[in-house]
């Protein structure tokens, strides 16, 4: 029995003895990150289990199970939303949904993958930890699975009626109309192409999250059969991160589930698939606007089937493959790629996906001719070829060795706790066989592969084998069709006749009688008290907080001594000077293109191998803030950010002050590009993001800084970036660059500049002197003619913004107080609550949208609702509307207080990483918003009550419609359908 090392958190556990059922087969040191990995399986069902065990307070668990469909009608997409529809100890219609109310959790949510789905949680709270537990396992393992919780959230049809009074028959479900978004979107749709192209005699070859056409084929029957299979015990992976004890956890899933169940054989292995002796070629479709210019709308490029993902050194070798080819701005892939101007960006889901069985590589570029498909094959084999025959740089492996080694020491919280990023990093590896642990420790692979290296030519016969002597390959096509919505939205219509043709009067009064149960259903106000919950006594009454070290506390400059596991951290802001109207939109390309176009000492290539050599990154990035004072001043920043091992710092700062001070724009063909890619990024979050986009198109006239906002990051930035970008020939070009060096003098200012520096004290320290000499390096100082820009308009927009989407988009949004208003807290909570008790209901339950929300921004005052991936839009609207009636009522109950106080606590308490928390509490700092503020909002916030909340509701949604902006993203059909249903309030039609 071996324990290497001791384990504090679990001093008992060793290998080799068992615990509640559970073996532990081997104990593995993480020095890296300071704890220990612990692999065990359960005798009786042969669950696998995976601990991490490390003194971090954030605790995370999860569940996987390997589930592969047969066919695309989104069976385990559809099982993922319905088994957290109500369960054997949780009969109620929506247990996950409301434990997002009952819970401190940091992270709750579901996924899935290809051929796994994945059931994962944060909290920091112990007793919040086992509820949220208890509920989880009786979801995935004993859920109800009922007839009605399928039609909700996978496919139903429904009369409905018309704007002429006549009812017609239509498909609805959550599911269905997510998808039906989702393969509006060009990067889904490649995704998904793809793997149906490389794996076409495997599970990978079905659209896993359910082709529109094929979703209502799945049967209520089919799901329940799906489950019994997948969702059991010995296709199960347990996992769990944290400082809480192991032998608890074994113990409960022990009792709570794995003892009813014995073992079977899931029949879930996924078979690598053949591989084939000739490429091929393959064409796909994608749907844009009616009459949408089609020219150059194309992607191309290459992929390969690679490495089995149980080989976890080739897949580390891959993964630095990728970085070296396509990681940085100088990888030589990247460049010839970019540099042949054959299109405006690297294609969607270009890199290394380590994700399935047999892993895969793509690449290639978007927005190109179809005519142009030879050369772009040409020029990756051949650039491919040079590289295996002359070498690779060795600068660029060691740039791709350091991003290792700097990602391994780097810990974040973002976009997921840290926990859960570990189990994300495993999850394919571990279900298909592979060692999660060796993902974990990659010390022994390294030096594997450093000897490897050192004998030469390591990712030069990778090149060969994974690439160029690889007939496993497709030459992939993705075309626009301008035709393709029209045609899918003609073939269900079609469908959906054939169906209701051949309805019998019994089987009409069935649909009608389960539409109405189902309405029942979702309007009956259930006693929720069966499911665990905190109390207000569980929630720490203080907020957390940062200190400032006494170090480096003058001239502008804050430092924070911080563990952050041997990284330097610096933040520098710049209050924006005020600009004339026609820079503003300019001011976010500035940003983007700041670290892509080389300095007056080295092209763009040469600073970008620098930066991945010797940092964690470094990026320019705007700001849209508001001053906590009582005029709520507009602050906007510009931010500087760097990272870097702590040895590296000096050339970090080196870095910064050649960047600060040195940056050119003189590569007008560096400069095309760069805007070219920026416009293709802007593109892509049109579908992706349409309710963040519409929420910043109705709050754009409400506050200054929301002008700011919709201008940098919203449709309007798009719309300038396309006028900017259709004009590309050299003298255009030039006259941008001009521009661009203008901004610069104006921007870098020395006296504008504060700075955040984070890390330990030696550190610290040591940079302290350097900071005084990056200010030396900034431009002199620049004036600007203009008087202000930080103004905004009063109109209220009402408008309709064309694209090309199968659902909408629907926002709505006023103005209201600010921070320091008592009547703040209230406000945060009744967001919470109009979300949990109405939005959710009306728009996602009965509407069939991904989702519905409310926003309070307490910075600005603006109040705000949207919805997600809506087959709805005058619906929409007027349950909009319902909101100021449903909340005025005060038709809520004291727990429903609770529960809102809890979800705003849980965004306050969230915890960051060191470098993100000190980042936040310097711009706290700079905007005025004090440690004593933010408690004294708390304090409101906890001692929260019916009257306060109802007066608030009073003050601000009686009579708000009259002032609220409405925004949609939608195609131009259903924008017209809108309007004529909404008759004199038209939404005023734009193209984005």
């Amino acid at each position: 029995m071996t324990n290497p090392g001791t384990d504090p958190l679990n001093p008992q556990m060793h290998t080799e003895q068992s615990y509640h059922g559970f073996e532990v087969q081997k104990v593995t040191p993480l020095d890296a990150i300071g704890g220990y990995c612990y692999a065990l399986a359960h005798r009786a069902t042969g669950a696998r289990y995976i601990h991490i065990s490390r003194d971090d307070g954030e605790n995370a668990f999860g569940v996987g199970l390997k589930t592969v469909p047969q066919d695309a009608s989104g069976v385990a997409h559809i099982l993922e939303h319905t088994v957290l529809c109500g369960s054997k100890a949780y009969p109620v219609r929506d247990p996950f949904f409301a434990m997002l109310k009952r819970s401190l959790s940091t992270f709750m949510n579901a996924f899935t993958a290809s051929d796994w789905t994945l059931y994962p949680f944060a909290t920091q709270n112990q007793k919040d930890f086992y509820n949220l537990l208890d509920v989880y396992l009786d979801a995935v393992f004993f859920p109800r699975l009922d007839a009605l919780s399928f039609r909700q959230e996978g496919h139903r049809v429904e009369f409905e009626p018309e704007a002429d009074g006549r009812e017609a028959l239509v498909f609805k479900g959550v599911v269905y109309n997510e998808m039906k978004g989702a393969m509006s979107s060009p990067d889904q749709v490649l995704g998904r192409s793809l793997l149906n192209a490389l794996y076409p005699d495997t599970t990978y070859r079905h659209n896993s999250g359910g082709d529109p056409r094929a979703i209502p084929d799945l049967t209520h029957d089919g799901l329940q059969q799906f489950h019994q299979r997948h969702y059991h015990p010995s296709n199960a992976y347990f996992y769990s991160y944290g400082s809480f004890p192991l032998a608890d956890h074994l113990a409960f899933i022990e009792e709570k589930v794995l003892q009813h169940f014995s073992a079977i054989d899931p029949q879930t292995t996924v078979a690598n698939q053949l591989r084939w002796t000739t490429p091929r070629e393959v064409t796909y479709y994608y749907p844009i606007a009616p009459g949408e210019d089609a020219a150059r709308r194309c992607q191309i490029g290459l992929g390969w089937l690679t490495a089995d993902i149980q080989d976890t050194f080739e897949v580390l070798a891959l993964s630095l493959l990728e970085q070296i080819l396509l990681g940085n701005q100088a990888s030589p892939l990247r460049q010839a790629l970019m540099q042949s101007e054959l299109g405006s960006s690297l294609a969607d889901a270009s890199g290394f996906d380590a994700d399935n069985r047999d892993t895969l590589f793509f690449c290639g570029l978007k927005n190109v001719a179809p005519e142009d498909a030879p050369a772009i094959e040409k020029l990756i084999l051949t650039t491919l070829e040079t590289l295996a025959t002359e070498g690779i740089d060795p600068a660029l492996i060691e740039s791709a060795l350091h991003q290792i080694e700097f990602h391994r020491r780097e810990i974040t919280n973002s976009p997921y706790p840290y926990g859960l990023k570990l189990l994300l990093l495993i999850t394919s590896t571990w279900l298909h066989g592979g060692q999660p642990e060796s993902l974990l420790d990659l010390d022994p692979a390294l030096q594997r592969l450093q000897r490897a290296l050192d004998r030469g030519s390591f990712f030069e016969e990778r090149i060969r084998s994974y690439f160029l002597d690889n007939p496993h390959r497709v030459r992939f096509q993705l075309l626009p069709d301008d035709q393709m919505q029209s045609t899918e939205a003609a073939r269900e219509t079609a469908r959906l006749e054939k169906i209701e043709t051949r309805l019998t009067d019994a089987e009409r009064a069935t649909i009608r009688e389960d539409a109405q149960a189902l309405k029942q259903r979702q309007e009956t106000q259930e006693d929720l008290a069966v499911l665990p919950t905190l109390k207000r006594s569980d929630i720490p009454p203080v907020v957390p907080t940062v200190a400032a070290s006494p170090l480096g506390t003058a001239d502008g400059i804050r430092c924070y001594d911080l563990p952050t596991g041997g990284i330097f951290y610096l933040t520098g802001a710049l209050r924006l000077p005020p600009l004339a109207d026609a820079d503003l939109p300019l001011t976010s390309f500035f940003a983007y293109a700041f670290t892509r176009l080389g300095t007056r000492r080295r092209d763009y290539a040469d600073l970008s191998r620098r930066i991945d050599r010797y940092t964690g990154g470094i990026d320019l990035a705007l700001q849209t803030r508001t001053l906590y004072d009582p005029a709520g001043t507009p602050q906007p920043f510009l931010t500087l950010n760097g990272k870097c091992l702590e040895r590296h710092q000096p050339r970090l700062f080196e870095l910064l002050a050649e960047l600060a001070g040195e940056v050119v724009f003189t590569d007008l063909a560096q400069l095309r590009r760069v805007l070219l890619e920026y416009r293709s990024g802007l593109e892509r979050a049109v579908v992706n993001n349409g309710h963040r986009l519409a929420i910043s198109l109705a709050s754009r006239n409400l506050t200054p800084s929301a002008r700011l906002h919709e201008c940098w990051y919203g449709v309007h930035q798009l719309r300038a970036i396309k006028a900017l970008s259709d004009q590309v020939a050299e003298a255009d070009m030039a006259r941008l660059a001009e521009d661009l060096s203008r901004l610069h003098r104006q921007l870098f200012q020395p006296r504008n500049l504060e700075l955040a520096l984070t890390g330990g004290s030696m550190s610290l320290e040591a940079a302290l002197p350097r900071v005084a000499d990056l200010k030396t390096h900034l431009p002199a100082p620049c004036g600007t003619d203009a008087e202000t820009i930080y103004t905004t308009e009063q109109e209220r927009v009402r408008e309709g913004w064309q694209t090309s989407t199968a659902v909408a988009f629907v926002a709505q949004a006023f103005a209201c107080v600010r921070y320091q208003h008592a009547d703040a807290p209230a406000l945060a909570a009744m967001a919470k609550m109009l979300r949990s008790l109405y939005l959710h209901r009306e728009i996602r339950e009965k509407g069939g949208a991904y989702g519905g929300f409310a926003l309070y921004n307490p910075e600005d005052g603006i109040f705000a609702l949207g919805s997600y991936r809506d087959p709805h839009i005058v619906r929409t609207i007027q349950i909009f509307g319902g909101a100021s009636d449903f909340i005025a009522a005060g038709d809520f109950t004291n727990e429903d207080i609770k529960e809102a106080i809890l979800q705003v606590c849980a965004d306050i308490d969230k915890p960051d990483a060191p470098g993100a928390a000190a980042r936040k509490a310097f711009f706290r700092q700079m905007l005025g918003l004090t440690d004593e503020a933010r408690q004294q909002f708390k304090a409101r916030l906890l001692a929260l009550d019916r009257p306060a909340l109802q007066a608030a509701a009073q003050r601000y949604f009686v009579g708000a419609p009259e002032n609220r902006a409405t925004a949609v993203i939608a195609s131009g059909e259903a924008l017209d359908r809108a309007n004529v249903e909404l008759g004199e309030q038209l939404l005023e039609k734009h193209e984005i």
